[in-house]
């Protein structure tokens, strides 16, 4: 069977389909993993095949609009930003997503373009699903991952999870336009369309594990959790890396990954300096926000690498709590000291504190060395994180996150 998958935004709502799409074509599929053109070396080494598609998010991240989310200190002004901003990027997305669904029999759709790829596959008479890294559709059981997951209450919660749909039907007017003007396709609107497929019990399957995240009991059947998808990485870690690595004790590794910062100079000192209050070495990973330490034997800057390989022998790490960063964490089985930027980062963020792998979150706004440097005692020289972290880890290399998706995939073609 021909497979598109379909996904945008930065590295973390990519990485995690390339391994699902590995293990979709060891299935016996043919895969393509439709995206952003400056992903395509994420695939190397495997058998899936890649379809660019335009936007450059890093670009998008680093423009006076993607630091404009930093002037929202709320969840849902963030929100309602990064909609504006995102509705041009869908429309321009729209012909290659099209391009690419015409060579496939089935559409999988990432929750970050799941109503256009419904749309686009319903255009083209295909049958689709769902791939979802994170909890999208409204609950009573915990808040709105989008607006930063705090509890607002049952029916609170249920509300902020609506406005969140609402919002994100949003982005997608432009580009469900295109596809009836340009593209010929006789569809709803996006408000419309997603009401259908919700009558019609759309299937989703999430990428995350149980043991992370129960499934809510107040979803409606064809919503289920499949486990994590492992991102594919065939890179080894670089030689100085390696070298860092054996010349110490494990070091923490800090990372905000595709996350901007308002200041990169001022935020790289005080992680430094929170490492050393703490007594401890670290690798600061540059990311899309620009960290980095200069002239320190103890603290060394780098690229991006691979976080499967890396984690497992770090004493903690600190990280962003985007979905992606956030299982690599937790499939190493190390201690975690979560700083969330923005969106689903407050949820994962607290989950992991919830979890007992993480002492606490230190938000980015609050990301001093007076803060992060007790925070890294906690993480490093408290047992019961450790002890938290590999059991939960154990618990993880027992699942299996693809095996889901095929069942869903016969089922959905039989």
């Amino acid at each position: 069977m021909r497979v598109v998958i379909m996904t945008a935004g930065s590295r973390g709502d990519v990485a995690p389909y390339t391994g699902l799409g590995a293990g979709l074509a060891h299935g016996g599929h043919g895969v393509t993993l439709a995206t952003h053109g400056l992903f395509e070396p994420l695939v190397a080494g495997s058998e899936v095949r890649f379809h660019p598609t335009p936007v450059d998010p890093h670009a998008v991240s680093h423009s006076d609009r993607g630091r404009d989310l930093h002037a929202s200190t709320s969840g849902p002004g963030k929100l309602l930003r990064a909609v504006s901003m995102a509705r041009s990027a869908a429309e321009e997305m729209t012909d290659a997503l099209v391009e690419a669904a015409r060579g496939a029999d089935v559409v999988l759709a990432a929750g970050a373009v799941a109503p256009l790829g419904r749309a686009i596959a319903e255009g083209l008479s295909l049958p689709s699903l769902g791939l979802f890294l994170q909890p999208q559709h409204p609950t009573r059981e915990f808040g709105a991952p989008m607006l930063g997951g705090r509890s607002l209450g049952a029916v609170g919660n249920h509300l902020g999870g609506r406005a969140v749909i609402s919002a994100v039907d949003r982005v997608f007017t432009h580009a469900v336009h295109r596809l009836r003007t340009r593209h010929g396709m006789a569809l709803r609107g996006p408000s419309a369309g997603r009401r259908a497929h919700e009558r019609a019990r759309w299937p989703v399957l999430h990428g995350f594990s149980e043991r992370v995240v129960p499934r809510p009991k107040d979803w409606r059947p064809g919503l289920e959790v499949a486990g994590y998808w492992w991102p594919h990485d065939a890179r080894a870690l670089p030689g100085d890396v390696e070298e860092f690595l054996s010349a110490g004790p494990p070091p923490v590794f800090v990372g905000l990954g595709s996350a901007t910062v308002p200041d990169a100079g001022h935020l790289s000192a005080e992680i430094v300096r929170a490492l050393r209050t703490a007594g401890l070495r670290g690798i600061i990973q540059q990311g899309w926000a620009g960290l980095a330490a200069h002239g320190d034997d103890d603290v060394i800057t780098v690229g991006d690498l691979p976080h499967a390989l890396l984690f497992p022998r770090t004493a903690a790490v600190v990280h962003h709590a985007g979905a992606g960063t956030t299982a690599a964490v937790l499939r190493a089985g190390v201690p975690t000291v979560p700083v969330p930027v923005q969106f689903d980062g407050g949820f994962w963020a607290a989950r992991l504190v919830a979890l007992g792998t993480a002492p606490r979150a230190v938000p980015l706004r609050g990301l001093t060395a007076a803060a992060l440097a007790p925070a890294l005692r906690r993480a490093t020289s408290d047992p019961h994180h450790r002890d938290r972290a590999q059991e939960l880890a154990r618990g993880l290399a027992e699942e299996d996150g693809v095996a889901p998706v095929l069942a869903a995939l016969d089922r959905l073609t039989s």
